[in-house]
């Protein structure tokens, strides 16, 4: 049923589910002890009926059709398994390594590239804290 859809709402699934999931681990930090996947879904489905202009653009047959809710599920977990293994970047790296060193704080850990991302803009906040 997911795979019948246009491209174009295909895609907009993927990006929504990429935007919800970096949001919510912003909000705990994250902190992978403090991840709780009913809070995400939470999340996930005030996103769905508030937000997501494709979400409005199904027919309700759909939107009500288990079978869709399963495959979008499914497809959920796909995308944050995809975005848990994403490597960092060189450049994030490097970055981060000069951010800590600039604030002269200890290195922390950071497994991906969202969670790399999620660093570097709150070590430069900090740094434009620390500046001000």
């Amino acid at each position: 049923m997911l795979k019948q859809l246009p491209h174009r709402i295909k895609m907009n699934i993927t990006l929504s589910i990429k935007k919800v999931f970096e949001r919510y681990m912003a909000t705990i930090g994250w902190d992978e002890t403090k991840y709780d996947a009913a809070a995400f879904m939470e999340q996930w489905r005030h996103y769905l009926y508030n937000e997501a202009t494709w979400f409005a653009e199904l027919d309700d047959t759909i939107k009500t059709n288990p079978h869709f809710h399963e495959q979008l599920a499914d497809r959920i977990n796909e995308i944050i398994d995809q975005l848990v293994n994403e490597p960092p970047t060189d450049e994030q790296i490097a970055e981060i390594n000069r951010l800590v060193e600039r604030l002269g704080i200890d290195d922390f850990p950071y497994g991906c590239k969202l969670e790399a991302k999620y660093h570097i803009e709150r070590l430069q906040h900090e740094l434009k804290k620390k500046k001000s």
